[in-house]
Order: structure tokens, then sequence, then C-alpha cells
């Protein structure tokens, strides 16, 4: 009887080394396309790793105008000129041990894409 407690007492020990743990990823770019292939390779390496992937879900994007006078002096015709900047938002998340997603996010990240990597309890 003490030896299946031992056991039980090991088996404990092992779950709490692979624990589970609750992984968003969130990608930002204002070009989609790099976007798009960095998401695309995540989810792709998640998968191959037999991970519970969700995603990438698509966040609403992010239109930041400015609208100015071209002229500097503020005399002659009022003409304006309209400037936007479009910001992308992607999440993804992943059920996995800490260690595998070191391995999963060790990807080529395209330039103008920033992560950011939160980890959560499940």
């Amino acid at each position: 009887m003490s030896s299946q407690v031992a056991k039980g007492k090991a088996g404990v020990e092992e779950q709490l080394s692979e624990q589970i743990h609750r992984i968003r990823i969130t990608l930002t770019s204002r070009n989609v396309k790099n976007l798009e292939k960095v998401c695309s390779e995540l989810v792709q390496r998640a998968k191959d790793k037999n991970l519970r992937v969700k995603g990438p879900v698509r966040m609403p994007t992010k239109i930041l105008r400015i609208t100015t006078r071209k002229t500097p002096c503020g005399n002659g015709s009022k003409t304006w000129d309209r400037y936007e900047m479009r910001v992308h938002k992607r999440v993804i998340d992943l059920h996995s041990p800490s260690e595998i997603v070191k391995q999963v996010t060790s990807i080529n990240i395209e330039p103008g894409v920033e992560v950011e990597v939160t980890i959560a309890e499940a």
C-alpha cells in the first residue's frame, strides 16, 4: 500500500513539472501581409506539436487619423491633408507547457510585427 502512495506522489510531481498554461500571443502590425504570415507560422508550429490552438482571432483595426492644413502660414485656399495609420491586431490562444511555447515562438518574425506573450495558469 505504501508503494502505491509513493507512485501517486511521483505522479503529482510529474504533473507539476508539466503544468499546462494558457498562453495568449498578441500580434500587432501596420502591414497585414507580414502579420498574417507570422500568424500562420505560429499556428502551424503549434499544430505540429499537437497543442490546442484557438485563433488567429482578428481584432478590430484601429484607424488613427490626422487632418491638417496644407499651408503653414494660414493664407491661401483652405486645403487639407488627411493622413491615417491602420493598426491590425491578431490574438492566438495556446494551451501547453511553457517550455514548448519557447520552441513554438522561436520563429523569424517579419519586420514591423510586434509580439506580446502573456502566460496564465490554466
